[in-house]
C-alpha cells in the first residue's frame, strides 16, 4: 500500500540524464512522467511494478510504452531529494552491468557531494 507524505523532489545527476530521457519514443516518456510523479509523490513508498530496489541503496524506474521499455536508475538524497543517476532504454532481458556500475559511480558522488 501506498501512503502519501510531504513530496520529494526529482533533480538529475547532470543535464545529459535528461536529455536522454527526453529522447525517448512518446509512449516510454509518458509513462515515465507518470510514474515521476509517483516517485515524487509517495517516494521509497514506490514499489513493483513500477520501482525496484537494487540493493545498496540504488532503485530502478520501469517506464514501458508499445515501443518498448525504459529505465531510470535513481537513489534518495538528503532533504527528501531522488536523484536520477542513469537512464536508457532497454535493448535485452538484463540490464547491463556498465549501466549499473555508472549508475553506482555516479551515486557515490552524490553521497560525497
Amino acid at each position: 500500500m501506498l501512503t502519501s507524505g510531504t513530496p520529494y523532489s526529482i533533480d538529475y545527476f547532470n543535464r545529459r540524464v535528461l536529455d536522454e530521457i527526453e529522447s525517448w519514443p512518446v509512449g516510454i516518456l509518458a509513462d515515465y512522467m507518470r510514474l515521476i510523479e509517483l516517485l515524487a509523490e509517495f517516494g521509497p513508498g514506490l514499489r513493483m511494478p513500477h520501482s525496484r530496489a537494487m540493493g545498496d541503496g540504488l532503485f530502478e524506474l520501469r517506464p514501458r510504452g508499445c515501443e518498448g521499455i525504459g529505465r531510470a536508475l535513481y537513489c534518495y538524497a538528503t532533504g527528501r531529494r531522488v536523484v536520477v543517476l542513469h537512464a536508457f532504454t532497454k535493448k535485452r532481458q538484463a540490464i547491463s552491468d556498465r549501466d549499473v556500475v555508472m549508475a553506482r559511480k555516479r551515486m557515490r558522488e552524490v553521497d560525497n557531494g
